[in-house]
């Protein structure tokens, strides 16, 4: 069977959380983070190994909050995502603060993964079906040759990726008749009114229109090895097209991957679940979280200690 591998985004920096460490916030009943939930349904599908990619100032502290744990379950290699770290003639402009986004993240682990993999968030619940549809596919129906990119995502319905404390952003889908991805935009503000209806903005702030049962995005990524190619050769052409004085744009997953679609150098197979998502966006999230978990080890779909 092939190796595939779950690589979870860590490097985040959390300013929304109150500037605390929002991955590594415990939720579970035995001081368990949302990142244990995910492993744990991840293994659970077949996944053989887990990418952590992490900030180097993050690490003592990651290692002793979840690392530890997990290597004892399964096999773990780590990942750095660094400001710094940029292709040869390219510096850092001054004044930017933060690292490069979801593209230069997945690009830091180069070298650790030589089969497909999933790329999903730390800080995000995904729950189960979505990490046994997408290891299926990979198993079974992904091609890891060829001169398109054989691709797939877990496919959220937009109602289920709400917060109760603020407005979020998401990746909306549209998606051709053959239930491939045709164009993923990334929406912002997105918020569910009182009346039912919904308010979103796009990039430059403009009001734009989202359908509550639209397909979404949720950076929970199935992709080939070679992809990483593509992120690459993409990292330098991002940056040598950047503004001067620009120091806030991000190399983001979802933006490079739909300019390979609409190029049609990659199509994508939207995996539809229906799983309700969660995830601790803001500091008030978290108690909804913990009432989540809590439920959920209730139904029988957890045990009260994972590991």
């Amino acid at each position: 069977m092939k190796k595939t591998a779950l690589v979870i985004m860590a490097a985040g920096i959390g300013s929304r959380f109150g500037g605390g460490i929002k991955q590594l916030e415990p939720v579970g009943p035995g001081g368990e983070i949302i990142m244990d939930y995910s492993i744990y349904d991840a293994l659970k599908a077949g996944f053989d190994k887990i990418v952590f990619i992490i900030r180097r100032d993050l690490e003592k502290d990651f290692r002793e909050v979840i690392g530890n744990r997990i290597e004892k379950v399964a096999r773990v290699e780590y990942a750095f995502q660094e400001l710094g770290d940029l292709p040869e003639g390219f510096s850092v402009p001054e004044g930017r603060k933060k690292p490069w986004g979801t593209g230069q993240a997945v690009l830091s682990i180069k070298g650790l993964v030589d089969g497909p993999f999933l790329v999903i968030n730390a800080d995000d619940y995904y729950g189960k079906e979505g990490f046994q549809k997408i290891h299926d596919y990979m198993v079974n129906h992904m091609k890891e040759d060829g001169d398109v990119y054989d691709m797939c995502m877990g496919g959220f319905i937009l109602r289920n990726t709400l917060s109760d404390n603020g407005t979020v952003t998401r990746g909306v889908c549209t998606l051709d008749g053959d239930g491939s991805l045709k164009e993923v935009t990334e929406t912002y503000e997105i918020r569910m009114e009182a009346d039912g209806s919904m308010k979103a903005q796009d990039e430059q702030g403009n009001p734009v229109q989202v359908n509550p049962d639209q397909h979404v995005s949720m950076n929970m990524w199935g992709l080939p090895a070679a992809f990483l190619k593509e992120l690459e050769k993409g990292f330098p052409e991002f940056l040598e097209n950047l503004k001067e004085g620009d120091i806030k744009s991000e190399y983001l997953l979802p933006k490079i991957i739909d300019k390979l679609v609409k190029a049609g150098k990659a199509r994508v197979e939207v995996l539809e679940t229906k799983d309700k998502w969660f995830g601790v966006t803001y500091k008030e999230d978290k108690e909804t979280v913990v009432e989540a978990i809590r439920s959920l080890i209730a139904e029988g779909a957890y045990p009260e200690r994972l590991y």
